[in-house]
C-alpha cells in the first residue's frame, strides 16, 4: 500500500514535479498544498484575484472583510461600503474534462502521471482558486458520451463535490467533445469562462466548431492541450510497436527512422490548434504533464489567457 510522504514545511508544491507531488497525499491534500503555494507566490490575497483594478463600491454585507471597507465614505455618510474589485464580479466557470481512453496513457509510469491523473489534479487546483475568488465553478466530463455534469456553484462546500466527481473519473473509450461542449450552454446562461482540458486526440473540426460557438455566445474560452512528454518526441528501442489506445490500430516501425517526421507532425498539429484558437479569440496553452501545476495555473489565470 502506498503511504503518503510527509510534506516538508514551506514547500511550494505548485513548483514541484507533478509526479512527486502526487505521492504526497490524496487529491484534496495535495490540491490545497498546490493552491496555497500558488497564491503565496502571487504576494496578494486570493480574494482580490490576479488583477487588483478597482471597479466600484457596494454596500457592506455580513462576512465581508473589514480591510475592504471604505472608511472615508463611512466618515462622510455614516454608511458602510466596501471596495469591489474587477475579479469579484461573480464569474461563472465551467471546466470540461476529456476522460477518453487516450487520457489514461503515460509514456513513463514510474516518473510521469497519466494525462487524466494530471488533469484531475490541475482541475481540482484551478477550481479551488476560482471558488476562493467567489467564482461559481462547474464540471463536465466526457469520453464518447457525457459522463458527469456538475452545475457551477460558488459555495466552498461545492469543492468537495468537485473533488468527488473528479476522483471517480476513469478513462472511458472514445472521444466525443462536441456534445460535452454543447452542454456548457445549458450551464452558463450568461457570459462566463469555459476551460477545455484535453489531449485533443479527437475530431478537430467538430471540437473547434463547438468552441467557436461558445466564443460567439460571449464566453471566454481557454484550451489546455495536455501532452505526455513522450508524445512530443518519438523515442524507444530500435524497433517498436505503437498502438492507438482508442481504435487499437497498430503499426511497427523504427523510431529513429521516423523521429524527424513525427516531430514535424506534432509541431504542425500544435501550430494549427494555436492558430485556429487565436483566429477566434480562444486562449490556447500546450501543457506537458511534467509541468508544475503552478506554472499552468499562472498561465491559465492570467488576465489575457492567450499564447503568443
Amino acid at each position: 500500500m502506498h503511504r503518503p510522504t510527509a510534506i516538508p514545511p514551506r514547500t511550494r508544491l505548485d513548483l514541484l514535479d507533478p509526479y512527486e507531488v502526487s505521492k504526497l497525499g490524496g487529491l484534496e491534500v495535495i490540491t490545497e498544498g498546490v493552491v496555497e503555494g500558488f497564491l503565496s507566490g502571487l504576494h496578494r490575497s486570493p480574494r482580490r484575484g490576479f488583477s487588483v483594478e478597482f471597479a466600484e463600491h457596494r454596500m457592506y454585507q455580513p462576512g465581508d472583510e473589514l480591510r475592504y471597507v471604505d472608511w472615508k465614505i463611512l466618515g462622510r455618510n455614516d454608511r458602510l461600503y466596501v471596495k469591489q474589485f474587477e475579479e469579484e464580479t461573480n464569474l461563472r466557470a465551467m471546466v470540461v474534462c476529456d476522460a477518453s481512453r487516450s487520457m489514461a496513457w503515460t509514456g513513463s509510469p514510474e516518473t510521469v502521471l497519466p494525462k487524466l491523473a494530471y488533469a484531475q489534479r490541475l482541475i481540482a487546483a484551478l477550481s479551488l482558486v476560482l471558488l476562493r475568488q467567489r467564482d461559481a465553478t462547474g464540471l463536465i466530463a466526457f469520453d464518447d458520451e457525457v459522463r458527469a455534469v456538475l452545475p457551477p456553484r460558488a459555495r466552498m462546500s461545492h469543492w468537495r463535490q468537485l473533488l468527488a466527481t473528479l476522483g471517480a473519473l476513469e478513462a472511458g473509450v472514445g472521444t466525443a467533445a462536441e456534445p460535452a461542449l454543447r452542454r456548457v450552454v445549458q450551464q452558463l446562461r450568461r457570459r462566463g469562462l469555459v476551460v477545455f482540458v484535453s489531449d485533443l486526440l479527437l475530431d478537430r473540426d467538430l471540437a473547434l466548431k463547438a468552441l467557436r460557438f461558445l466564443r460567439h455566445r460571449g464566453h471566454q474560452v481557454l484550451v489546455l492541450h495536455l501532452m505526455d512528454p513522450a508524445e512530443v518526441a518519438l523515442g524507444g528501442p530500435a524497433e517498436a510497436r505503437f498502438e492507438d489506445p482508442e481504435t487499437r490500430a497498430a503499426v511497427v516501425l523504427r523510431p529513429r527512422d521516423w523521429a524527424g517526421a513525427y516531430r514535424e507532425t506534432v509541431r504542425a498539429v500544435v501550430h494549427d490548434w494555436r492558430l485556429a484558437c487565436r483566429r477566434h479569440d480562444i486562449g490556447y496553452h500546450r501543457v506537458t504533464t511534467d509541468t508544475p501545476f503552478g506554472v499552468v495555473l499562472r498561465a491559465a489565470l492570467a488576465p489575457a489567457s492567450h499564447s503568443p
